[in-house]
C-alpha cells in the first residue's frame, strides 16, 4: 500500500498523554431505570435530559425510528476534553463504542472501535484516524464516518467526558473488576504515577477505574477496548443492585453536566427492559481485528478487511437489516484513488 502524504497542519505534534473521556451504556441504562424509584427521580432525570438534548441535523439519519418498536443503534463517544482542557469543541475522540439493540431478543452487541483505526472520513474525502473525525466536524462527522465504516445506520449518539465516568463509579461506591496486571498510571489531573493498581480482583473507585480504562502501557488499543467492555459490565452489575435513592440522585447529577445526546427522555425509557434485565441481559462484546501500520511515519491501526466484513454482517443481522435500502452505502471514489488529508490523490487500500 502506497504511503499517504499529509499536509503540515496534519503532521503529528508532540504527543501528550491523553485522558480517556469515557462514555457508557450503563449510564443510559441506570438513568432510565430510575422510574422504578418514584416520581421525584423520574422528574429529575427528565430535567437532566432536557438540558443534555442536542440533536444533530444530518441527511443520512434514518427517519421515524421508533426505539420502542424497532432495533436501533447508539454510538457512545468519549471525547478528549474536560474542564481542565476548557471543553474544546475540536477535541479528538479518545474512545468509541457502538451498541446495537435487538428488541425481540432483548440483546445488545457492543463494538469497540480503536481510536487509531485507519478509515475513510466521508465529509473530508480522505483516509485518516477515526478519532480525527470529531476534530474535523464534531459529532456529525463522527457519526457519518462510523456509518460508512460499518455499513449500518447509527440512529443515536451519547457523548460524554471522563468527569461523568469518575462521578458515576464513585456514586455507585466503586465497581469490582479483575485487574489483569500491576501498573502505574496518571490520574485525571495528569499527575504522573498518581495511581498504582495491583493485579487481581478488587473494588475500584472512579479514579482507579479510569486509570484501568485508559492505560495501554503493557498492551494495546485492542486490549484496552476489552478492558473497557469489562468495566461496562461491572458498572451494569453494580447499578442493577443499587437500592439507594441517594446513589441514583448522585448518578443523575454526574451525567447531567457531562453528557450530550440526541435521545429524548421519552425515547430513553424504551431501554427500561434492558435495564431491568440487569446481569441477565443478553450482551455480546465485539472487537475489530487488525494490525499496526505506519504511513509516512505515522502510526495507524489497519483494519482486517475480511474480519471487518464479518463484523458488518453480524451487526446488520442484529439490527434486522435485510434490504439494500436499509444499509448505508459507501461514497463513490474515483476507481482506486481517494483524496488525502493534504489535498493530493493517493491509492486507497
Amino acid at each position: 500500500m502506497a504511503e499517504i502524504r499529509r499536509s503540515d497542519i496534519h503532521k503529528p505534534k508532540k504527543k501528550r498523554k491523553r485522558i480517556i473521556r469515557w462514555f457508557m451504556l450503563p449510564l443510559l441504562l441506570v438513568l432510565v431505570s430510575v422510574v422504578a424509584y418514584g416520581a421525584h427521580l423520574y422528574s429529575q432525570a427528565e430535567t437532566v435530559m432536557k438540558d443534555s438534548y442536542q440533536p444533530v441535523d444530518r441527511d443520512s439519519k434514518r427517519a421515524s425510528v421508533n426505539p420502542f418498536e424497532e432495533n436501533i443503534s447508539v454510538l457512545f463517544i468519549g471525547v478528549d476534553d474536560s474542564s481542565k482542557r476548557k471543553f474544546d469543541s475540536n477535541s479528538r475522540t479518545d474512545a468509541l463504542m457502538l451498541a446495537t439493540f435487538n428488541k425481540d431478543e432483548k440483546s445488545v452487541k457492543l463494538l469497540s472501535i480503536p481510536r487509531d483505526s485507519y478509515v475513510y472520513i466521508p465529509d473530508k474525502g480522505f483516509y485518516d484516524k477515526i478519532n480525527h473525525a470529531h476534530a474535523y466536524g464534531g459529532v456529525e462527522y463522527t457519526l457519518e464516518t462510523v456509518e460508512n465504516l460499518l455499513d449500518i445506520p447509527v440512529d443515536y449518539y451519547v457523548k460524554m467526558n471522563f468527569d461523568a465516568f469518575i462521578d458515576v463509579v464513585d456514586a455507585l461506591n466503586g465497581i469490582e473488576v479483575d485487574v489483569p496486571y500491576t501498573f502505574t498510571e496518571q490520574d485525571s489531573r495528569d499527575r504522573a504515577g498518581a495511581i498504582t493498581l495491583e493485579e487481581g480482583v478488587q473494588t475500584l473507585n472512579g479514579e482507579e477505574a479510569l486509570a484501568l480504562a485508559r492505560t495501554r502501557k503493557l498492551d494495546n488499543d485492542i486490549e484496552r477496548g476489552k478492558r473497557q467492555q469489562e468495566i461496562i459490565k461491572a458498572v451494569i452489575k453494580k447499578a442493577a443492585n443499587v437500592k439507594s435513592l441517594t446513589n441514583y440522585t448522585s448518578v443523575i447529577e454526574a451525567i447531567g453536566s457531562n453528557m450530550t445526546t440526541d435521545l429524548r427522555f421519552e425515547e430513553m425509557t424504551s431501554f427500561i427492559d434492558y435495564a431491568v434485565a440487569g446481569t441477565k441481559m443478553n450482551s455480546e462484546t465485539l472487537n475489530l481485528e487488525g494490525a499496526d501500520s505506519r504511513i509516512n511515519g505515522v502510526y495507524y491501526y489497519q483494519l482486517d478487511e475480511v474480519a471487518l466484513e464479518e463484523t458488518k454482517t453480524t451487526l446488520q443481522k442484529h439490527l434486522g437489516l435485510t434490504s439494500e435500502t436499509d444499509l448505508v452505502t459507501e461514497p463513490e471514489t474515483d476507481n482506486s484513488t481517494v483524496t488525502d488529508a493534504g489535498g493530493e490523490s493517493s491509492p486507497s487500500y
